[in-house]
This record gives C-alpha cells, structure tokens and sequence, in this order.
C-alpha cells in the first residue's frame, strides 16, 4: 500500500475511533467532565441572600459545563422547601441556616456548610435616625423592618433580640432579607436587620451601624443535592463548584465568612 492509501486509511481509523468515544460518553476536548453532549437544565433553589453570589456562580459554572443551563431560583429559604415538599423540581438547594435545610428530611442529600453570615443594620444614606445600636431600633420614631421570624434572617434576629433583652416592633416582617433591603432603600423604612453581605450589596444606598451583639449570632448555610434529581452528576458538580475554591472566593468578596 502506497503512504497516500496508508495515511487515508488511518485517517477513516481515527475517526471512527472518535466516533466510538463520542457515543460511548467517554468524553471529548470540549467536554473533559465525560458528560454526555445532551442539554441539561439544572434547577437551583437558593436563599436570596445569595442570590449575587449564586448568580455569578452559577456563571462560572455555565462556562466550563457547555451542555448546561443554570436555573436560579431565589426566595426565602422556608419558601424554596416548601417548594420542594409540594413538587417543584429543584436539582440543588442553599439555605441560610442549618435548621430549615433540616426541615427538608430525607429530601437533602449530604447537606454541606459552605459559607456563614452575621446580621448588620442598615439605615438610610446618612443614618438620618442617628442608630447606634440594636436597642435604638426599639426607639420611638424609627421604623424598623425586619424578616419573618420563619426566615432564617428572622429567626436570627429574634435570638439578637433575646440575646440584648429588647423587643423591637416592626413595622413590617418580610418574606425573605431582600425584601428589608427594598424597604429601607425605598425609603419606607428607617432602619433594617439584614445580612453583613446584603448590606455590602446595597453599597452607598444604605448606611451600615455594626453592633458588638451580632457576633454571638452566627448563620451557617448547607447546601446540598435534591433527593430524586435527574441530574444528579450536574447537581453536585455544582455543589463542589460552590464548596470549592472558586466558589468560595465569590462568596468572600462579597462580605460571606468562610464555610469551613
């Protein structure tokens, strides 16, 4: 055989053996991870604190997972597991705190601590009020905003309070932290508890006013795979993405502590 024929015929070689490895799902150059090239949409339920880290997380993953498309779904952590126990697909949830990702049973899968969080107040531009502490948020005249007591943040707060021996009266109790953010920022409310990374988040719309007390209150939240998922590879391919270095980078420069 002449070196054209040889070459020609090892080229029919090559490709049919990279024919085999493509249906065979062992993977190609522009997928090392050895998934198949079939399009995945990953559902992911997370708290709305998280919702800017997530967002870019969630990116990061989209790039160097090409078959996937990340579907972030953010909302106070009671509110996403009582999703999940009434049907909703969800691949992966993120809680604020340890306590709801407990409520969700056998439902959570090897639930992990990725991050912690610490409550902060935060006031209008200027801190118009003149707060100084936790116990001025009791005060006559200033309108305080607060979560839920089944929000983690609320429930949080409702230990702070404890902890100080004040009982603060809210004006209104949100859903989720982000809601006391909108309140505040809208001008609707003089003053809110919310997360060290929210207020962070809100930048130069709010004022910031730490308290000593808030260190004693600390938020860790679990991550972990949904029981039942059809994407269970993806899933926690994206739970290690979090619980990793990239992942915790993201989290860190946005005011979160470290998981571990």
């Amino acid at each position: 055989m002449t070196r054209p024929r040889l070459r020609a015929a090892a080229l029919v070689v090559a490709v049919a053996a990279l024919a085999t490895a493509c249906s065979s799902g062992g993977g190609t150059a522009s997928d090392p991870s050895g998934a198949t090239n079939a399009r995945v949409t990953l559902s992911v339920f997370a708290a709305a604190s998280l919702k800017k880290g997530f967002t870019e997380i969630a990116q990061d993953f989209e790039k160097s997972h090409p078959n996937v498309t990340v579907r972030t779904t953010f909302d106070g952590s009671s509110a996403l597991v009582t999703q999940i126990k009434q049907g909703a697909t969800a691949d992966v949830i993120a809680t604020a705190d340890q306590k709801t990702m407990t409520s969700l049973g056998a439902e959570a899968l090897d639930p992990r601590t990725f991050t912690r969080n610490v409550l902060t107040i935060i006031t209008a531009p200027g801190n118009p009020k003149g707060i100084t502490s936790v116990r001025d948020l009791a005060r006559s005249g200033v309108t305080t905003v607060l979560c839920a007591p089944q929000v983690p943040c609320g429930t949080a707060a409702a230990t702070v309070e404890r902890n100080v021996g004040v009982a603060i009266r809210p004006a209104s109790e949100e859903t989720s932290v982000s809601g006391v953010v909108t309140k505040v920022t809208s001008g609707q409310a003089d003053a809110g508890l919310v997360y060290t990374s929210d207020a962070e988040a809100a930048g130069s719309k709010v004022a910031v006013v730490s308290d000593p007390v808030f260190a004693a209150v600390v938020n860790e939240y679990p991550i972990a795979t949904v029981k039942g998922t059809e994407h269970s590879t993806e899933a926690q391919q994206f739970v290690d993405l979090v619980t990793g270095s990239t992942g915790q980078q993201v989290l860190r420069e946005l005011g979160f502590g470290a998981g571990r």
